[in-house]
Parts: C-alpha cells; sequence; structure tokens
C-alpha cells in the first residue's frame, strides 16, 4: 500500500493509542510535518480524533481542506443532545473547504452540518469488486457440500459481528417462521451474540455457523450464498461495506432501513428488498417473498453485479482528482 509515493509516519504520543477513541490519536509533530511537506491540499478522514480535529483548525485558511467521513442521520438523537451536537457539527465543517460524500445519506449529513452543494464530490464508498467477482466455484462447491446444502437449495447469509448493532438475532428469529428445509442460513463472523444465537438455533439443522473469517475468504462465503442479508438497527450502521462485497459476487439483496447504503445500492424489486428496521414481521415477510424462488434470486443476484460497477476504487480517485484541481493543484503526471 505504500508503493508508488512518498509518506512518513508520526509519533502517537497517546497514553491509550487507538481509532477507538477521540484522544486515541495523538502526534504532537503532525502539524509541522505537513508544514514541512507544504501540500497544495490536504485530505482528513474524520475529525474525531484529537490530531485529525487539531488539523482542521490549524490549516484552516492556510490549506484547502478536503474532508471525508461516512456519518449519517439515520440514527435518533434526544432534542438536547441534538442541539448540541448541531451546533458543534456545523463549527467543525466551518473549518472545511470541500467534502467528499460517499452516498445520499452521507450527502444528507453535510448539508444538514452547514455544506454546500458546490463543496460537496461524489466520491463512493467502494471495494475491490473484480476481487471479489473472481470465480472461485471449486471452493464454493466444497463449501456448500460440507454444510450438506444442495445445489438447488437457497443459502442466507449473514456476514459480520455478532453485535446488536447488526441484529442477527431478529434474522434468526424470522428466519425460523420459514421452516423450509430447504432454505439454510449461515452466520459468518464472531461477538457477543453468539452463544445466545447458537443456542437459540440448537434445534435447527439447516443453520449454520463458520467464525471470523480472513478477507481473503470471504470472496468465497458471498459467492456460496444466493441472499446476504444485513439487517442492522445501529446505532453506527453509516454504510455496510459487506454490501458492496455481496454485491460484486453477484447475489441478492435484503437489508434494513438503517444501512447507511441501503438507498443507493438496493433497488426493491430488482437486486433484492429493503425492511423496517426492528420490524420481525416486515423481515418474515421479506424473507418469506425471497426465498420463495432461486430463480428471482439470480436475477436480483445478476442486477446487484450490474449495478455496484461504478462503485469503485477508480471513481474515488477521480473525486479526489477533481477536488484538487477545484483548488488549484496541478494536473497530475
Amino acid at each position: 500500500m505504500l508503493e508508488g509515493y512518498s509518506y512518513e509516519f508520526v509519533t502517537n504520543t497517546s497514553k491509550k493509542p487507538g481509532s477507538d477513541h477521540f484522544n486515541g490519536i495523538i502526534n504532537p509533530d503532525l502539524l509541522t510535518s505537513v508544514e514541512n511537506f507544504n501540500p497544495s491540499a490536504l485530505l482528513i478522514y474524520g475529525w474525531s480524533y484529537h490530531s485529525h480535529l487539531k488539523c482542521l483548525r490549524h490549516f484552516k485558511g492556510k490549506v484547502p481542506v478536503i474532508f471525508r467521513g461516512d456519518s449519517t442521520l439515520l440514527d435518533k438523537q434526544g432534542f438536547l443532545k441534538s442541539i448540541l451536537r448541531h451546533v458543534f457539527l456545523k463549527w467543525v465543517y466551518g473549518h472545511v473547504d470541500y467534502a467528499l460524500y460517499n452516498g445520499t445519506n452521507n450527502k444528507a449529513y453535510f448539508k444538514k452540518y452547514g455544506m454546500k452543494d458546490k463543496q460537496l464530490i461524489f466520491a463512493p464508498h467502494a471495494i475491490d469488486n473484480e476481487r471479489f467477482a473472481e470465480q472461485r466455484s471449486a471452493e464454493v462447491e466444497a463449501l456448500r457440500s460440507g454444510l450438506n446444502i444442495q445445489e438447488s437449495d437457497i443459502l442466507l447469509l449473514f456476514a459480520g459481528k455478532l453485535e446488536p448493532k447488526k441484529s442477527p438475532t431478529l434474522l434468526l428469529k424470522a428466519f425460523s417462521t420459514l421452516n423450509n428445509p430447504k432454505v439454510h442460513l449461515l452466520f459468518v463472523g464472531d461477538g457477543e451474540l453468539k452463544e445466545t444465537i447458537v443456542k437459540d438455533s440448537s434445534s435447527m439443522k439447516n443453520v449454520h455457523f463458520i467464525g471470523f473469517t480472513n478477507q481473503a475468504d470471504m470472496p468465497v462465503i458471498y459467492q456460496s450464498c444466493d441472499l446476504f442479508c444485513l439487517p442492522s438497527q445501529g446505532p453506527g450502521e453509516t454504510w455496510g461495506l459487506a454490501v458492496n462485497e455481496a454485491m460484486a459476487c453477484s447475489k441478492a439483496i435484503l437489508v434494513s432501513d438503517k444501512v447507511g447504503c441501503a438507498v443507493d445500492l438496493v433497488e426493491p424489486g430488482y437486486n433484492g428488498l429493503l425492511f423496517k428496521s426492528g420490524d420481525i414481521n416486515d423481515l418474515s415477510e421479506k424473507l418469506k417473498n425471497l426465498t420463495s424462488s432461486k430463480h428471482l434470486l439470480k436475477t436480483y443476484g445478476s442486477n446487484s453485479s450490474e449495478h455496484i460497477q461504478n462503485w469503485n476504487f477508480l471513481e474515488i480517485a477521480k473525486a479526489i482528482e477533481t477536488v484538487c484541481f477545484a483548488v488549484g493543484d496541478n494536473s497530475p503526471s
């Protein structure tokens, strides 16, 4: 990842280093390093770290600041907290010249907190579509065979952390209402809810588990299924890149309306369906609809593959290039 350009690592002096809290990234030499580099523009990913926010404040009006973040307005907040957040975020984004938004929900978020259309440039959330689409048929056949899933059977996949935010227990409950031995459910991943889910599904022979799986093997997992479901209730399901991955593998999609990418990537009746977050009846109905026809799932999967093609790394690079030209950067060699 470091080939082809110069780079520098700066020292992190945080007492508890990490990307999971504001004071996890503290770099005393960062401002000096950036100034010595003398950039034409500055691209900052997220503001919720000590050093990132410090950069935003320091370089305002000195160097054009480009911002990338994936927040949305999907999660509800209390009245007082909402007001305080609004004031704070308008102040934060007052330090930003341009923002790269990843989709419809992210754009709405930036506009709510003061950014104008002329400051917003679309840079899609993306994964390596080609790597996920590369066929691995022998491995797929081995996985399904190992789980005793016949070619004519339908496999429903959940891939992600087994945590409340992603609502895997809701999916299991909805799946149990199908009562169809020709439809299987596969959970891939680990998390705090795994023990509960294993216990609750102990009598269901068509529910399967695979633990944490390396990214190198995830294309096989996605290609093995017929339908991918992300039933998240949030908070914080700002996008859901697993949906991109499943679509790159030509899979039909079922997601909740709390998943950030839903409005952009899932078109009901074209490549999948949406359901109301937390509504088991709606989820059960949509599952029954989708699992009624393997042919329908294949059609939706083909549509997914076509739709996801423009959500790629090249489009992100083009967006960054567009912003650099907008701030007066030189044409790339």
